[in-house]
């Protein structure tokens, strides 16, 4: 199927690829499909793209690339939403604030998206815990946790 995209224009999507957010992206409500999309020459980052609203697009990163400590327990309501069975079909992402100049650009440690890369489900999973920026540094340099 094809679809607009705010960064790519139209490109091709495999459906197998959809991944399900039940209820929305908090702020999207309505928005319950997206496509996490590679960013040509750019292979640390890549796009979570609404399938319905071009406009609604995410730059998002692997916070492990950036933050190799970056560490995150699951809660069990979230494990049996995303009907979680192993490790190795959880995929974790952060939505980036870009900002000019680049450096100063965000990550969201606070509140990563979960994907459940099986089923194709996801959400975003807001975490219990000071230990995390919701505006942390895109820059591994700073300072890598607070409190």
């Amino acid at each position: 199927m094809n679809i607009q995209t705010k960064y790519l224009g139209e490109i091709a999507i495999d459906e197998r690829k959809i991944i399900h957010f039940l209820t929305g992206i908090p702020g999207f409500p309505n928005e319950k499909e997206f496509v996490l999309m590679d960013l040509p020459d750019t292979p640390i980052f890549q796009v979570l793209q609404s399938i319905k609203t071009p406009t609604v697009a995410f730059i998002v990163s692997n916070p492990y690339q950036i933050y190799p400590d970056y560490s995150i327990e699951l809660d069990d309501n979230l494990i049996e939403s995303l009907q979680i069975k192993e490790e190795k079909e959880v995929a974790v992402v952060a939505i980036v604030t870009l900002k000019q100049p680049f450096h100063i650009s965000t990550l969201n440690l606070k509140a990563p998206i979960v994907i459940n890369t099986s089923l194709g489900q996801g959400k975003q999973y807001i975490l219990n815990t000071e230990a995390y920026s919701s505006k942390a540094p895109i820059t591994p340099q700073s300072v890598e946790r607070e409190g």
